[in-house]
């Protein structure tokens, strides 16, 4: 469960997705909504185990997401609007490290109009070297040096409104996309594509363009419109064309045919349809990348360069080419008329702009702008030998983290091996009304063999305890129905709950693997103790009943509810000056420390990998900061601090995966309602053997 690659641009919270976004805020959001959520499934893919580092390519420029490719892993920059892309360093030791894959998309062609409809806009031209584009237009990728190139990212071709002229006097008839490129200083051109075909305009006047009813060529060429022909696609046919004609108008037909796609002819206009042709799926940014493209057939975005709509003299819109794609209108509209931004193409695919037809609000759309992404190999994969969870390498070794319940099971390349894990269970939920805090779940760690494939073993991850409810049912009965489940690697190496927090009524906290705290306030109750055994302080294996401690004792009126046991530590008696603070957890051993992992929490001391802290106890008077949860100074581990700064949140729930208890809930004397306790953090299972 590998922590993403590097991001260009600001945070996603600081970042804009406008090109004219001030001090530079352009993207920065991308590559975290993207590549995170790959990365939690796909594991650290940086450095082949076993292998010297792997020292890949340096350069920057666009928005960065890095994503594996079978054993391959891969650095994508995506540009949508005119940037550099900077070579400083080259690849050393991974083959074929300094050849870039690219794809360059030019801006679609505008839509025209004309009260029948027109023709719908072309794609902008595209070109690329990435192994989805069929033989033989694939182009071939090339050889980078230390240097700085310009991706200059073409802008779609504006749509036309019937009775208004555009650049060039072209009266009702849309305008082309602009051209894409990568160049560097010489000047060298790398690769150029054409801008999308305007659509053609059986009216249009002024000296400019082809005949009037013949849509402009282009990448891909426009639609014809009023018995003519589509325009013609650049270097159509041929390994080097750029995308496919637009369609044609026959003379019984009174309106436009779609525009050419990158990956088929615009449709021929007629009563059943004037769609624009396909565009070309590329996953260049990665086969789960759904910033990047526009939708079609599959689960990914990452379709691009689709043909505009041609206009139809009745019946109901024609739709875009899968790649971004506008809608053509139609003569006979409804009322309410359909929406306007329909006809445009989408921004950053090239997209052809559908047409216009009678009608307000039914004007052409202009074509969307290209895009240019470029990529390269940044190191491999190595292959698991067993599967379950999300695997990881660091190390030399192969890690497994489960967050929720699995199987762990060998592969076929699997050899015995002696592996080393790391077992939490469910923290406890917290008592309310000066209720004590909620217990750690027990921490297990050690070695156990694996012997010869094939072998499976079930892996359960525990569930957090929930926290007491004042006026439910579970006040009766105190912490016990707040205790945690239990997390197991196999039956045999099993991780206790923690226990759950005394609550009203003078209700004891629970055992568990720590003991859950005592319930504070007019009515006090006594704190549990932790089933597992104290820690040492030091990482090691562990007795088979795991490490855990003792709840606090919660006080008298003055005081409030104990903090619960921690797998490092016992929770705390309620103090003037510590109050009920939780017990501290434990930190992972070295094993599973890698730097780029997503996994444990903050801790007490440097570098991160807490779990299993137990939660604060209620405060009583009130504290408005709360009690700390985890150790002074807290929140630590992902534990729940007692009775937070919201008066009427009650107890502060411990987080998924900690293993760490809930915040206590106020005494009933501090205020209403909610007095509730915070729920456990479910558990977590960690794996390690050698890669």
């Amino acid at each position: 469960m590998g922590y993403l690659g590097r991001r260009i641009g600001l945070s996603q919270d600081q970042g804009d997705s406008n090109p004219g976004a001030a001090n530079g805020a352009v993207g920065g959001g991308l590559l975290d909504l993207f590549a995170h959520g790959y990365f939690e499934r796909q594991g650290d893919i940086y450095n082949a185990p076993g292998s010297e580092a792997q020292l890949s390519l340096t350069a920057t420029g666009g928005v960065i997401s890095d994503y594996a490719d079978g054993s391959d892993v891969y650095r994508a920059h995506v540009f949508t609007s005119t940037g550099t892309f900077d070579v400083s360093a080259l690849s050393e030791n991974i083959s074929g490290g300094n050849n870039i894959d690219y794809l360059v998309v030019a801006g679609g062609g505008g839509g025209s109009d004309r009260g029948n409809g027109a023709g719908g806009g072309g794609a902008g031209g595209l070109l690329s070297t990435h192994p989805d584009i069929p033989s033989p237009t694939r182009q071939t990728a090339f050889t980078t040096a230390v240097r700085t190139y310009t991706m200059t990212v073409g802008g779609g071709g504006g749509g036309a409104t019937e009775g208004l002229p555009t650049a060039g006097d072209r009266k009702n008839r849309g305008m082309p996309g602009s051209v894409s490129s990568i160049t560097y200083p010489g000047p060298v051109t790398v690769v150029t594509t054409t801008g999308g075909g305007a659509g053609g305009q059986g009216n249009t006047e002024g000296p400019a363009g082809p005949p009037a009813s013949i849509g402009d060529a282009g990448g891909s060429g426009g639609g014809g419109d009023n018995s003519g022909a589509g325009g013609a696609g650049t270097n159509y046919p041929g390994p080097t064309q750029q995308g496919f004609p637009g369609g044609t108008t026959p003379g019984s037909y009174n309106g436009g045919a779609g525009g050419g796609g990158a990956g088929a002819v615009g449709e021929e206009a007629g009563a059943s349809g004037c769609d624009g042709g396909a565009g070309l799926r590329v996953r260049i940014a990665g086969p789960l990348n759904n910033g990047v493209g526009a939708s079609g057939p599959g689960s990914e975005f990452a379709w691009f360069a689709g043909g505009g709509g041609g206009g139809r003299a009745s019946g109901s819109e024609s739709d875009g080419g899968y790649g971004g794609g506008g809608k053509g209108a139609y003569q006979s509209n409804p009322s309410p008329l359909p929406a306007f931004q329909g006809r445009f193409g989408v921004s950053g695919t090239g997209g052809g702009g559908g047409s216009g037809a009678d009608g307000t609000n039914n004007d052409a759309g202009s074509g969307g702008s290209g895009v240019i992404i470029v990529r390269y190999k940044i190191g491999t994969v190595a292959t698991a030998k067993a599967t379950g969870g999300s695997v990881s390498y660091y190390n030399n070794k192969t890690v497994h983290v489960f967050t929720s319940s699995g199987t762990f099971e060998t592969t076929a390349n699997w050899s015995s091996a002696t592996v080393e894990y790391v077992v939490i269970g469910g923290g406890g939920g917290a008592g309310f009304d000066g209720g004590g805090g909620g217990g750690a779940g027990a921490w297990r760690e050690g070695t156990t063999p694996i012997g010869s494939h094939p072998v499976s073993t079930t892996i359960q991850i525990g569930a957090g305890g929930i926290g007491s409810l004042e006026g439910g049912a579970m006040p009766a009965t105190g912490g016990a129905n707040s205790t945690g489940t239990p997390s197991y690697f196999g039956s045999p190496i099993t991780a206790p709950g923690g226990g759950g927090g005394g609550g009203g009524g003078g209700q004891p906290g629970a055992p568990g693997g720590s003991g859950g705290g005592g319930r504070g306030g007019g009515n006090t109750g006594n704190a549990a103790s932790g089933t597992g055994d104290p820690s040492p302080g030091t990482p090691g294996v562990s007795p088979s009943n795991g490490w855990g401690n003792d709840g606090g004792n919660g006080d008298g009126p003055g005081g409030g509810g104990g903090g619960a046991g921690g797998t490092g530590f016992a929770g705390n008696d309620p103090t003037p000056s510590e109050r009920g603070v939780g017990g501290v957890g434990l930190q992972l051993p070295t094993t599973y420390k890698d730097p780029k992992a997503s996994y444990g929490f903050s801790g007490p001391s440097p570098g991160g990998f807490w779990f299993a802290g137990g939660g604060g106890g209620g405060s009583y008077p009130l504290v408005p900061a709360g009690i700390p949860g985890g150790g002074v100074g807290g929140p630590y581990a992902g534990a729940g601090d007692g009775q937070g700064p919201d008066p009427a949140a009650g107890g502060t729930p411990a987080l998924a995966n900690s293993g760490s208890g809930g915040g206590g809930g106020k005494a009933s004397s501090q205020g209403p309602n909610n007095r509730s306790g915070g729920d456990g953090g479910s558990g977590i299972v960690l794996i390690a053997y050698p890669s």
